[in-house]
């Protein structure tokens, strides 16, 4: 897989890049931000701290990317991967995605996602999805502005 950074055009200093683990604890911290901001739940630090850092341990659990501006990660999202055998391939699957306040609606996750659609390409992934809060009604904006759609399937779920 591809872990060149990738240069945004438009705005300066900013790269899309594979995260590493010296991204661990930032990655922590927007996950704990995001789940204030969009559920207003409180995550148990160690358990984040334990999720975030299986990612990096274990390659198949997923991939984080993270959007850098100025060497300072300004937003993290995570890739993980499930079995189609439908399409005897995997798709990859939007998840934990955060962008600090100050620098959304300057087109971050935007590039975040040609990064990992690019990547997606080169390793002949047919499908890119999310799922998103319902009542999140901002992100859903923009996941719309960039062509993706919710018209095929519905989520449901059980949680413990």
């Amino acid at each position: 897989m591809s872990t060149e950074n990738y240069k945004i055009s438009g705005m300066k200093n900013l790269f899309i890049r594979e995260a590493r683990i010296i991204d661990a604890e930032k990655i922590i911290e927007f996950q704990k931000m995001m789940a204030r901001e969009t559920e207003n739940i409180s995550l148990d630090h160690e358990t984040i701290y334990q999720g975030v850092h299986a990612v990096f341990a274990d390659p198949y659990k997923g991939k984080y990317y993270v959007a850098e501006k100025n060497n300072e990660v300004i937003g993290s999202l995570l890739i993980t991967f499930e079995w189609s055998d439908w399409r005897n391939s995997y798709i990859w699957w939007f998840q934990s995605v955060y962008i600090e306040p100050g620098s959304r609606r300057k087109g971050v996750f935007r590039q975040m996602c040609g990064h990992v659609r690019e990547t997606a390409i080169q390793n002949n992934v047919p499908c890119l999805r999310l799922y998103v809060e319902k009542s999140n009604t901002k992100a859903q904006k923009t996941y719309e502005e960039m062509g993706m759609n919710s018209n095929h399937y519905k989520m449901y779920e059980w949680l413990k």
